[in-house]
């Protein structure tokens, strides 16, 4: 018997092909859909005082985001593996399950860097990034002598 590396998407000469497209659980459940890697959904508010950044992360936890502030950037990573094994009388069942993304902002020179908030709640991650107090300049006239 030979190994022989096999193509992860389905082609025309496939006979699967069409039977995976019109059989939906067998479609949205084939392995090479499972390797598409997507990034979270973000949304950014601006508010008079502050700018809010929410991303969709759901099945994470707080410790599973690393987020830095550099050059004024902010970036947020996300690495999480999770294993399962199953183990009964005639087999053992291993799974692996590896999830990473990195999402960047450039960040506008009026955010306060240091005052940058964190919070992470059923599956939301909510940032909250205050802004600096603009002080108003009066005008002044200034005298040709």
């Amino acid at each position: 018997m030979t190994l022989m590396k096999r193509m992860g998407f389905p082609t025309l000469l496939d006979n699967k092909w069409m039977t995976d497209l019109f059989d939906t659980e067998k479609f949205f459940d084939a392995d090479w859909l499972k390797r598409i890697q997507a990034v979270p959904a973000v949304n950014v508010v601006e508010k008079d005082k502050m700018f809010e950044i929410e991303m969709a992360a759901p099945g994470l936890n707080k410790k599973d985001f690393n987020i830095t502030i550099e050059n004024g950037v902010l970036t947020i990573t996300v690495e999480k593996e999770e294993k399962r094994e199953e183990k009964e009388e005639n087999f053992t069942r291993k799974e692996f399950n590896y999830t990473n993304f990195i999402r960047s902002f450039t960040l506008p020179e009026n955010v306060k860097t240091e005052k940058v908030d964190a919070i992470y709640e059923n599956g939301l991650l909510k940032l909250l990034l205050p802004k600096e107090v603009e002080t108003k300049v009066k005008p002044k006239a200034i005298e040709v002598h």
